[in-house]
């Protein structure tokens, strides 16, 4: 077999680009969930590539592209075998193999999200296997090794059945078995909001995995040696990024109608949802294809965000169902209805009939059905032996120590709280919103404090941070020339106007605040009360409090000074 440089080369770069993804997806769970399994996260997702990589090697690349029948390939163990009538022109087999290898990780990599902060890891390990030994090894070899779906004419270019509607089923199915995370729905049934910790790592996710989706989509052309094949992965490119565009300036204008607010979360979900909606049909359909089918994907994530977490109740942290599973058999078969004709059959839109359409259903229901039925019966078969879920005082502990001994992945920061408890009382949530100080409790002044004698006086200060200058320089100005700060955390029984969080509207408030401990005793106390009231007064909730205390005597540490002298910082 002749080899040509530019095909092998072409394979080779996107399935770095392919492999970088599990980069992406890493950052992107471990931002969605919550920091006490943020070594978790990153392990599954390392361990998915680690895993899946001799898997595929061993049993998965034989059963997905071995000629053995219209149902399944041939049990290769090693891929010692010959594999000419599969290879793409010019591309040795290695290349072509590790060109597959990444994308068999990517499909097991995606049930991680579905399933994140409640699992246990050897679990994770056993199931993640399956994955990448039988799950998607046949369905793939239907759609992409000369199966019966192929032979059919179904078509799914890059894979938003083969990869992602396989690994979405998976998702599906696991969080439904594994049950909601704890603290997730109150004992009404409504759900309730879990934040994601670090909404940077998130939104560095998505931008690597959009990067690497041109290497996903692009390099599936499996060649760059001829002009057919150079215009084609043009049109791949360009259909692949305004998918992901359009979807996400359809789901941010949704959600600023839906919301009140654009979601940020949400917008990031989209510009996933419209990747893997193109995949399928990147090169058979036009850019005004790929934007209709954007705006479809923008729309239909956020519903079925919605759906999953209020209607069906499956608990899903990262939306991978609604991203992976709804969108990506969406994409397919939409690619029924918009294919221009110039590399598959025509969609229905473009004059090709009721055939092409009927082959795309076929394909996305028979693989669902397959992929369905086969997980469900590796997920029971690990719960009733080693169990699936971790325990609940794991869970609320976070699988990072219980499951790692790693006690946080954050050393030297400070994190919010997580104060989900096993009966589901507080859950951490954050709230913003104002209200007119006519709604407020009407309050007297208490006395004026006597003065004259030397008595001291602690005021303890709860403000917010934006403040804290203006309180700081307006104290100096008093004569005040000591104070503590620390950074606090204040939830208060008032709530302002509803905020939403991925659709679920966030139902307390732990709001950072800053506490400003005072000892005066010249100072006169009505004076500093009335001086931080009208420093910090807004009218609105969240103004803060002033708490008074008598302090018994002051000691200063470095002089032994005690009472009043203890106060003067003069040398």
């Amino acid at each position: 077999m002749t080899y040509s440089a530019v095909n092998t080369i072409w394979v080779l770069i996107g399935a770095a680009l392919v492999f970088f993804m599990q980069a992406g997806f890493s950052m992107c769970e471990a931002g969605f969930t919550r920091a006490k399994n943020t070594g978790n996260i990153l392990m599954k997702n390392l361990m998915d590539f680690c895993i899946g990589t001799p898997a595929f090697w061993l049993v998965g690349f034989g059963l997905m592209f071995g000629s053995g029948s219209a149902i399944i390939g041939t049990f290769d163990p090693l891929i010692r075998g010959d594999y000419s009538h599969i290879l793409p022109a010019g591309v040795p087999l290695w290349a072509f193999a590790i060109f597959q290898t990444v994308f068999c990780a990517t499909s097991a990599t995606i049930v991680s999200g579905a399933m994140a902060e409640r699992t246990k890891f050897s679990a994770y390990c056993i199931y993640s296997a399956a994955i990448s030994l039988l799950i998607y090894p046949i369905s793939g070899h239907w759609i992409w090794g000369g199966g019966w779906l192929s032979q059919m004419g179904f078509h799914d270019f890059a894979g938003s059945t083969a990869v992602h509607m396989v690994g979405g089923i998976c998702a599906l199915i696991g969080a439904k078995i594994l049950g909601p995370r704890i603290g997730k729905y109150g004992k009404d049934g409504k759900p309730r909001a879990i934040l994601g910790h670090n909404l940077t790592f998130a939104a560095l996710g998505v931008f690597i995995l959009w990067f690497c989706w041109f290497g996903f989509n692009g390099a599936s052309t499996v060649g760059m040696d001829s002009d057919a094949l150079m215009e084609t992965a043009g049109r791949v490119f360009f259909n692949t990024n305004m998918e992901a565009a359009v979807a996400c300036c359809t789901t941010l204008i949704f959600t600023w109608l839906r919301y009140k607010k654009p979601d940020v979360s949400m917008t990031y979900n989209a510009a996933l949802a419209g990747l893997v909606g193109i995949t399928a049909g990147c090169d058979a359909v036009s850019p005004v294809g790929a934007a209709v089918i954007g705006v479809v994907c923008g729309v239909l994530v956020v519903l079925s965000v919605e759906f999953f977490d209020k209607i069906a109740k499956i608990d899903d942290p990262v939306g991978a169902v609604s991203v992976h599973c709804v969108c990506g058999a969406t994409g397919t078969i939409l690619t029924g209805l918009f294919a221009t004709g110039v590399t598959t059959e025509a969609g229905l839109f473009y004059g090709g009939g009721l055939h092409f359409l009927g082959v795309q259903v076929a394909g996305v229901l028979s693989v669902a059905a397959y992929v369905a039925v086969i997980i469900t019966i590796v997920f029971l078969a690990i719960k009733y032996t080693i169990g699936l879920r971790a325990d609940a005082e794991d869970e609320i502990a976070g699988l990072d120590v219980s499951e790692h001994g790693l006690l946080t992945a954050y050393a030297g920061f400070a994190m919010l709280p997580d104060t989900v408890t096993a009966e589901d009382e507080v859950m951490p949530v954050m709230v913003t919103g104002d209200a007119p100080m006519a709604e407020a409790i009407p309050v007297k002044n208490v006395p004026t404090f006597e003065e004259g004698t030397p008595k001291f006086t602690k005021i303890e200060i709860v403000c917010k941070e934006s403040k804290f200058e203006a309180l700081k320089n307006a104290m100096m100005k008093l004569g005040i020339t000591g104070m503590t700060v620390s950074h606090v955390l204040g939830c208060g029984v008032q709530k302002g106007k509803p905020e939403y969080y991925r659709g679920v509207q966030v139902e307390a408030n732990l709001l950072p605040k800053v506490q400003v401990d005072i000892v005066v005793s010249a100072v006169p106390v009505r004076k500093v009360i009335e001086t931080a009231k009208k420093v910090l007064y807004t009218g609105h909730i969240g103004d803060g409090k002033i708490f008074v205390y008598d302090v018994e005597n002051v000691v200063k540490v470095r002089t032994g000074e005690e009472g009043f002298d203890a106060l003067q910082d003069v040398e």
